[in-house]
């Protein structure tokens, strides 16, 4: 059974800046598109972003500019470097292989942006 770890959230004032990491194990990574979404309570889930095995990336329209995901294929992670946050940014982000999901899930890492 693979696993993965999501962490690097926290609070954080707006205009601020987070890196959120996705650690992967027990799976083959390297080959896979990797997606970041979020979900706030009482919303829908969002996709966020999304990098393909080769690198080439793709951004919700309520992030782009502000959101980069990256990853590193040696240390089977994914990040999310988040800079110029809004209060709307707020939600718990997971990660998962894009498009078809693993079979498992990480906890999430809760993201709070607030003054």
């Amino acid at each position: 059974q693979g696993q993965l770890v999501e962490s690097g959230g926290g609070l954080v004032q707006p205009g601020g800046s987070l890196r959120l990491s996705c650690a992967v194990s027990g799976s083959i990574f390297s080959i896979y598109a990797m997606e970041w979404y979020r979900q706030a309570p009482g919303k829908e889930r969002e996709l966020v972003a999304v990098i393909t095995s080769d690198g080439r990336t793709n951004y919700a329209d309520s992030v782009k500019g502000r959101f980069t995901i990256s990853r590193d294929n040696a240390k089977k992670t994914v990040y999310l470097q988040m800079n110029s946050l809004k209060p709307e940014d707020t939600a718990t982000y997971y990660c998962n292989r894009y498009p078809s999901r693993f079979d498992y899930w990480g906890q999430g890492t809760p993201v709070t942006v607030s003054s």
